[in-house]
């Protein structure tokens, strides 16, 4: 890097023997300033003091400047500015003596900026070395994960001296998750008695969490600490949550808060971090919320952070997110800013992309992260425009390489209706991994290409995983294949060697069930090596609707009720499969069950997006503005399609009453008020082509799917909607999931 490491010992001794040169007052002066600076962390000011002292003070004045200087730049990780000190001192002062004490500065910095190797040919040379060279140098390893080094170095050490604790601790920590190779540095340390030393103690506790999930050998550990510091209480904290022992994270931190131990905001990112992984954290996350504003934490970037995090997976609402994103004032980061845009995301992706312009207009720079979640943001929505408008930053930015991202843009064009744009994105990307093929399988599934999924699986070129097999079977349940489905569950585990899991045969039951094999469904049920969950349950009672088998639809609701006792689903589809049977007394008191336990439906809703903005619409459309016109459109439209051939399913009717009330309780499904609000406004449309596209919550129903399909042909446009469960392509009177779903 410099020529010949070895000059800078040419013509050591163990002192200095350069002439002393004295100094005047003021360069003396100016060196102890340099010392403050670097002590108060003022690196750029300090080397511009220091290089601006004429001429430059000989090494035998200036050794501790340097030493200083060089250890800032360390702590700082500053590569550049400490290779141009090194330059520096070289340049001036050719013939240096050996100065042990600087010269492991200069070895700790290279170490601790990354520059291991050649820090390793500064070490070889040097012709005395001491503990503090050794502990350097192993650090400089463990912190730039290079275990192997760091063991090889610490190994050589021993021979030599005596480990200190933060050569413990740093060789602990290099082992990561190999517990076998942490026992065996645990048991030196018992030997040698540095188990005690709290260092120590912490290093050992995060590597026993980390290796197999030890906690109960890393709470050993910290139960052995006489003095255990607050580091010592994180790492713990941090270690459960590692584990994934929440509650006693939890309870760890009420000990220590109740013990008069000060917490700190690592404590707090850690017991939030918890919470988002414990269904039940919510009410512990609000109280968490008053003791972080009462000790003042909230303005901590990463405390708030978390907190917008952990609210955002426990179901907690939105704007209460938005409310703690705003107590930063002005000081949010990227991190902060992904933080709530992924909150959004989940519950309110046009906001999301909102805020996200927001963040571009604050000039600030966008990272991998937060561009993968805008793209999550943008399949929330019901065109590929958004989705677009992220890739074209994505390639400004220089990240049209980068293969997470690449998925992401699979997934958000797919669930955008265009499934051409998916395989782009799929077909020109440099680097694919699994979860490529997975995203591109999944897009084929979910708009119903089983054919084309099939052909993509065969070309795969990474090793598939149990997601690919849940897009496989999801992609033949879609389609009807049931012959290949059922092939490709038979030899998923003999010929890939992964074991059939929940998802997979949740998807073999819904396959079976769709087609009719109802009995089949319930053998594989009953042959499952597990507890069938209210997936796999749902699954049976959805072609027990769609093929009217009501025995077994009893027996499928009831389970689903026992395991979702809160889910709407197994009552709503049990007093449809009444209703449809004209059993409107047994479909009532479902209802009634329902009602009395305080069992609420989801809602149907419909999104459509008209000139940039998103507007939904309820089953019934009394909250849209434009409620009036639309339903005048409607009832025009329903004369034209009655022409065309249209019977209302009146079949399809939750209540026993009047034929003419059944068919306009029909007529105002949310599908159909979004359908005509479009066609009221065809010139003011951002569609690709002659394309409608309709987002939808819930599956929709039969006479829905038929009024699409007679609306396509009649007005002779595509009509795309996506359901809870798929997309449906309409036109020319035909849907792409030829009436399978």
């Amino acid at each position: 890097m410099f020529g010949s490491a070895g000059g800078v010992f040419y013509g050591f001794s163990r002192r200095f023997t350069a002439a002393a040169v004295s100094l005047n007052s003021d360069a003396i002066n100016l060196l102890h300033h340099v010392r403050l600076l670097c002590s108060l962390g003022h690196l750029q000011e300090a080397l511009k003091l220091f290089y601006s002292i004429t001429p430059p003070p000989p090494l035998v004045h200036s050794h501790h400047t340097y030493a200083a200087l060089f250890h800032a730049c360390a702590r700082r990780s500053s590569l550049p500015q400490g290779q141009a000190l090194h330059r520096h001192m070289l340049l001036h002062n050719p013939n240096p003596d050996f100065d042990l004490f600087l010269i492991n500065h200069i070895v700790n910095m290279y170490a601790k900026c990354g520059s291991l190797d050649y820090a390793r040919q500064l070490f070889d040379e040097m012709p005395e070395r001491n503990i503090v060279s050794w502990t350097a140098l192993v650090s400089g390893y463990a912190q730039h994960g290079r275990p192997d080094g760091c063991f090889r170095v610490f190994r050589e050490m021993l021979v030599w001296h005596r480990p200190t604790d933060f050569a413990f601790a740093s060789v602990i920590s290099a082992c990561g998750g190999d517990g076998d190779c942490g026992r065996q540095v645990h048991a030196l340390a018992l030997k040698t008695s540095f188990d005690s030393y709290v260092f120590v103690g912490n290093a050992l506790i995060m590597m026993y969490c980390r290796s197999c999930g030890g906690a109960d050998e890393a709470w050993s550990v910290y139960a052995s600490l006489e003095f255990p510091n607050l580091v010592s209480w994180n790492s713990m904290i941090a270690g459960f949550q590692v584990c994934g022992y929440g509650n006693r994270a939890l309870e760890l931190f009420s000990q220590m808060h109740f013990s008069g131990i000060r917490f700190d905001r690592a404590t707090l990112v850690s017991i939030l971090s918890c919470l988002c992984e414990m269904g039940d954290g919510l009410e512990y996350c609000f109280r968490l919320q008053c003791l972080i504003i009462k000790t003042g934490f909230i303005s901590e970037i990463e405390v708030a952070t978390a907190m917008v995090k952990a609210y955002s997976s426990l179901g907690g609402e939105v704007s209460d997110c938005y409310k703690i994103f705003l107590e930063l004032d002005g000081r949010q980061d990227v991190i902060s800013w992904t933080g709530i845009v992924a909150a959004y995301a989940e519950q309110d992706p046009e906001e999301a992309i909102l805020l996200f312009r927001q963040f571009l207009r604050e000039c600030m720079a966008p990272d991998r992260h937060m561009f993968s979640i805008v793209l999550k943001a943008c399949a929330g929505l019901a065109t590929e425009q958004h989705a677009l408008a992220v890739r074209s930053h994505v390639l400004k930015v220089g990240f049209e390489d980068d293969t997470v991202l690449a998925n992401a843009l699979i997934h958000a064009c797919a669930r955008c209706g265009s499934i051409a744009l998916s395989k782009q994105a799929f077909d020109t990307m440099i680097s694919r991994d699994t979860v490529s093929w997975n995203s591109m399988l999944k897009a084929y599934a979910m708009h119903g290409q089983c054919k084309e999924a099939l052909q993509l699986f065969s070309q795969m070129d990474a090793q598939p995983d149990g997601a690919t097999f849940v897009a496989l079977l999801s992609a033949c349940s879609h389609a009807g294949m049931v012959e290949e489905g059922t092939k490709i569950f038979e030899t998923m585990s003999n010929n890939h060697g992964i074991v059939p899991q929940l998802d997979h045969y949740a998807c073999m039951v819904d396959l079976l069930g769709r087609s009719g094999r109802i009995s089949e469904a319930k053998e594989l049920i009953d042959k499952m090596p597990m507890e069938p969950d209210s997936v796999v349950w749902s699954a049976l009672l959805g072609g027990c609707r769609k093929h009217g088998e009501t025995k077994l639809a009893k027996l499928a609701a009831a389970k689903l009720k026992e395991l979702d006792p809160n889910n709407s689903l197994g009552y709503v589809m049990l007093s449809n499969i009444f209703s449809t049977d004209g059993r409107f007394n047994e479909a009532r008191l479902i209802r009634r069950e329902m009602e009395g336990k305080a069992v609420r439906k989801e809602p149907g809703l419909s999104w459509i997006e008209i000139g940039n903005h998103v507007h939904e619409f309820a089953s019934g459309g009394q909250q849209h503005p434009e409620r009036e016109t639309i339903f005048s459109e409607l009832e025009k439209l329903v004369r034209r399609l009655k022409d065309f051939g249209y019977v209302p399913q009146i079949s399809l009717a939750l209540h026993d009453i009047e034929d003419e009330q059944k068919e306009e309780q029909l007529y105002y499904h949310s599908e159909k008020l979004a359908l005509v609000f479009a066609l009221m406004n065809l010139g003011n449309r951002c569609y690709s082509g002659n394309i409608i596209k309709i987002m939808k919550n819930i599956r929709i129903c039969v006479d829905c799917h038929n009024f699409m399909k007679l609306v396509s042909e009649l007005v002779d446009m595509e009509i795309v909607v996506r359901d809870s469960n798929r997309f449906h392509h309409f036109k020319a009177k035909v849907c792409s999931c030829n009436d399978y779903w």
